[in-house]
């Protein structure tokens, strides 16, 4: 009997190929919707020095009162729905699966979206099923609600706005699949901060099975690796149980409080970074072969004549963007844009400009 892991790795896990994540050392990058801001130094300089007191030879406090306390504040979140932390909202997304994934179960998400969710699918034993978009990223609303009544799914994801396409679902369609569900419907808002104020927030509680779930990264705060959820007391207890004891560090817990705390700074970079994406919109309208999509995130998905050309284009000349060609039907020639600082952005344009040239 072999000893290795082909013998005892579960076969979907060992046909899953692992989250890449691409060297970046030396290149502007723009592939993975950061923040292009830093802290303003003064800030910074404070930051530093509220972290040198923290006990880090004591466990963190695992009800994390005084973060969820500056979550609530900073995103307008009613004391009255519970919350639950993760370590990044891909850990959250996975306590879900777990929680969910009874013998048989399916998990449905519209495609193309956040690749994470098929792959917490397969890591907790769930069936997975995709139902495409329409060619203009609208949700199919025929398509997704037969799935749901052949499916049954135990839960139902949904990315608003959507990641890679960027542009939010119509209201009315997320509450149809929302209402024909049996499931838990997750509303997925990572760049909420980018959509004008659109948001489900206020829908929570007023619907059974329905979870939202936000997270720090987009705002400025990657690094530390923080994402939330909230919605009804019984699903948040039930998630408490997967949720792995200590899962949000002592210095990323106060590093988010105190920043959260900081009036302004990261609101100011949200604000300037839709101002960015308008300009950086406006230049890609410009350039000929490029056809953009409509954004409402902090990145822009836009079609090409020859998406793996344009992509070595750029990173011949030290940008870093996300190709997506070949990863569905959908995204053919298509390049995720993040939206950069100016000057990046401008750099970006004139170097996509030549690639396509």
């Amino acid at each position: 009997m072999s000893k290795g892991a082909a013998a005892w790795v579960r076969d979907e896990i060992r046909a899953l190929a692992a989250y890449h994540v691409p060297p970046a050392a030396g290149f502007t990058k723009l592939d993975a919707m950061e923040n292009p801001y830093r802290l303003p130094p003064a800030v910074a300089d404070r930051l530093g020095r509220h972290l040198a007191q923290v006990a880090i030879n004591r466990y963190p406090d695992p009800g994390a009162p005084g973060l969820k306390s500056a979550l609530r504040r900073a995103m307008a979140i009613p004391d009255a729905l519970p919350m639950v932390l993760g370590n990044g909202s891909d850990e959250i997304l996975q306590m879900i699966a777990v929680a969910l994934a009874r013998p048989g179960s399916t998990m449905l998400a519209l495609e193309p979206s956040f690749v994470m969710y098929r792959m917490s699918a397969i890591a907790a034993g769930m069936r997975y099923e995709g139902v495409p978009l329409a060619p203009d990223f609208t949700p199919d609303l025929p398509a997704t609600l037969a799935a749901i009544e052949r499916s049954r799914p135990a839960l139902t994801w949904i990315a608003y706005p959507n990641n890679p396409t960027g542009n939010l679902f119509p209201r009315e369609s997320v509450l149809a699949i929302l209402e024909a569900s049996p499931g838990l419907v997750v509303v997925d808002e990572a760049y909420y901060a980018f959509s004008g104020g659109e948001s489900f927030l206020p829908e929570v509680g007023r619907h059974p099975n329905l979870v939202l779930m936000r997270t720090v990264s987009k705002l400025g705060l990657a690094g530390i690796r923080l994402g939330l959820a909230v919605g009804p007391a019984d699903w948040m207890g039930e998630f408490e149980k997967v949720r792995l004891p200590y899962n949000v560090n002592v210095l990323s817990a106060a590093a988010a409080e105190f920043v959260l705390g900081e009036p302004g700074v990261l609101a100011e970079q949200s604000r300037a970074i839709v101002r960015d994406r308008a300009r950086l919109e406006a230049g890609l309208d410009a350039i000929a072969g490029a056809r953009r999509f409509p954004s409402a995130a902090n990145f822009v998905l836009v079609r090409v004549p020859d998406a793996p050309r344009a992509f070595e284009g750029l990173k011949s000349r030290g940008i870093l963007v996300k190709n997506l060609h070949g990863s569905h039907a959908l995204l053919a020639n298509c390049l995720r844009l993040t939206v950069g600082a100016p000057d990046e952005n401008s750099r970006l344009l004139s170097a996509l400009a030549e690639s396509i040239g």
